[in-house]
């Protein structure tokens, strides 16, 4: 199969839906053999059917099924070569209510998650010579918001990994890299929608429209517009990149809020 990704294998944790299922189906239509791990077995089969890749139903939080799903990619397409640590979850609270549970879950996944992919999938990468990690983080790792404590701490610490991954495995011949998106059209953000619509009593796509107003694209973006940046980080275009940010938020982080007065 030809393809920028033509000959590559591909784990992509949290693969089953949103942005990671869009990388898969873009990973798969530029050559690649896919892995997809997740938690719901019924969206994780469904996007191994699309992509003829390998579906392993798996938690970030257990090593265990980490290095079962980099087992079976070697056993199934002979080895790996792109890792893309997209599993994550969001528990809204401030540091004076948030609870040790709650706190300890986001951290657990969206960071400690990271590690152990990376963990278990090096030393298949070492082996093979070299290859991309692609870690998943957002804008609220640059930035912050109201009552986003626990998922602004867990993404900001994801740029500091990958930075110290970039720096230990270079010399491997393995580049490690940030994706941070921005508002994206998916399931998590139709559900963050929900109190801005109970309270300004509109709809989702005014929601929309109310998040987006100040990006200079004015709009948010699709799942495939963030897969096709990942896609660039895990080809071998990107052969001297790593240790990186890549943000891909509408041009959100290059507005001055407080000039947002003159613009309105």
């Amino acid at each position: 199969m030809c393809g920028r990704l033509a000959g590559k294998v591909a784990l992509i944790t949290g693969g089953g839906t949103g942005i990671g299922s869009s990388i898969a189906r873009r990973f798969a239509s530029n050559g690649a053999s896919i892995i997809i791990m997740g938690r719901r077995s019924e969206h994780l089969q469904k996007i191994a059917k699309e992509t003829d890749g390998l579906a392993m139903q798996g938690d970030v939080q257990k090593s265990e099924d980490l290095y079962t799903a980099v087992s079976e990619a070697v056993k199934k397409f002979g080895g790996l070569d792109i890792v893309v640590a997209n599993a994550g979850i969001s528990i809204k609270s401030d540091v004076a209510n948030v609870k040790d549970d709650d706190w300890q879950k986001v951290i657990d996944i969206n960071l400690t998650g990271v590690m152990r992919t990376a963990r278990a999938a090096l030393p298949v990468l070492i082996d093979r010579g070299g290859g991309s990690i692609v870690n998943v983080s957002s804008v609220a790792g640059l930035f912050g918001y109201a009552g986003g404590a626990p998922y602004i701490a867990s993404k900001t610490a994801v740029l500091g990994l990958t930075r110290s991954m970039a720096f230990d495995y270079g010399p491997h011949g393995i580049r490690v890299n940030t994706l941070c998106p921005g508002w994206t059209k998916t399931s998590m953000a139709e559900e963050d929608m929900l109190p801005l619509m109970k309270k300004k009593d509109i709809s989702i796509e005014e929601a929309f429209l109310e998040v987006t107003r100040f990006l200079p694209l004015k709009r948010m973006a699709m799942p495939e517009e963030i897969a096709s940046c990942a896609e660039f980080l895990a080809s071998d275009d990107a052969s001297f990149v790593t240790g990186t940010i890549m943000i891909a938020d509408g041009g959100g982080s290059i507005v001055d809020v407080g000039a947002l007065p003159f613009s309105i």
